[in-house]
């Protein structure tokens, strides 16, 4: 079973898309306390460090830690499009090439760099994958959408999945370890729990959120619930209807549910639980400490399970096979 080191581990989502796979976490490292709280929660056999990694020894650890995989998700904000018009930071996007030094230090047969798509972009992306390719790794440079891999959320990622035995892997092959049926936002809604609602229509509701509302119900008709974008941008109308995946979630409140009730409708945010279902988490990642809002941040903020089972299932297979030739 390959065991791993989670830099910027957030709060244990793509950890838990790793074990799922077959992985154990040896180490999780963060610089949120309550993203580090919440790994422990989690992984309680796992060792917790809340730093920066420019503040950690990467050599001190890669002494204590020899893990099969180096799994990485650097800070994205300075790639996303979610910035809005606000210019990246460079020294943010570095992080990426901040991972360096661990790979080098811990020396682990593979190494995974999460990031948003438009990481692609960054001026530095090919040197960072020149410079992991220059440590021995073969790299395998994907697009991958959770959607596809049976999450019941469209979240578009950048993975470099990164082996030093030389083997790469497609999107078909990951696809097929995983053989997931297609989900919906529907899937993720507790329709049963009893959340506070309010009109649709109620005074003091933001314009841009009726115009939402009105769009839809048009296409949709009378009584049919559906979601809306109720905070920041949306190219597609500002709404979606409960059979596609939820759009991305992001680390702010963004989806509001619409539902009837005797011809009238009424809206409310959706809750963490709900987006801790959308990020694969399931029913066995808790979310047991923080306020809502932070919650929702956690949420926003992690890797999707569901892609990170399908390639630790694709190296678990392909250390399995590794360990067979060898006997």
């Amino acid at each position: 079973m390959p065991t791993f080191v989670d830099l910027f581990c957030g709060a244990g989502f793509g950890a838990r898309g790793a074990v799922r796979g077959g992985g154990i976490p040896l180490l999780g490292l963060d610089a949120w306390d309550l993203a580090t709280k919440t790994y422990k929660a989690n992984f309680p056999q796992a060792e917790i460090i809340t730093k920066k990694i420019e503040d950690v020894s990467p050599a001190e650890l890669g002494a204590k830690y020899q893990p099969d995989v180096l799994l990485t998700s650097p800070e994205c904000t300075s790639h996303s499009i979610a910035r809005g018009a606000k210019p990246g930071l460079e020294k943010s996007r570095e992080t990426a090439i901040g991972i360096v030094p661990w790979v080098e230090a811990m020396e682990p047969r593979w190494v995974i760099v999460e990031n948003v798509n438009r990481m692609k972009k960054w001026d530095r992306h090919d040197e960072l994958v020149q410079t992991i390719e220059g440590l021995g790794y073969a790299v395998s440079d994907l697009l991958l959408n959770s959607a596809d891999f049976g999450s019941a959320q469209a979240r578009k990622r950048m993975f470099l999945v990164c082996d030093k035995q030389g083997t790469k892997v497609s999107r078909e092959e990951l696809l097929r370890m995983m053989n997931a049926p297609r989900k919906a936002a529907r899937d993720i809604v507790n329709w049963k729990a009893n959340y506070p609602v309010s009109q649709l229509r109620k005074p003091g509701r933001a314009k841009a959120t009726l115009e939402r509302a009105e769009r839809a119900i048009t296409e949709l008709g009378q009584g049919v619930p559906f979601l809306m974008v109720y905070y920041g941008s949306d190219y597609a109308g500002g709404w979606q209807t409960l059979d596609a995946p939820l759009r991305t979630v992001t680390t702010v409140d963004r989806f509001g549910l619409v539902t009837w009730k005797e011809g009238t409708p009424y809206m409310r945010m959706l809750q963490p639980d709900e987006l801790l279902l959308a990020m694969g988490g399931a029913t066995e990642h808790v979310l047991p400490h923080g306020t809502r809002r932070e919650k929702v941040k956690l949420c926003g903020n992690g890797v999707c399970s569901d892609v990170m089972t399908a390639i630790f299932q694709w190296i678990s297979a392909n250390q399995g096979a590794a360990e067979g030739r060898m006997i």
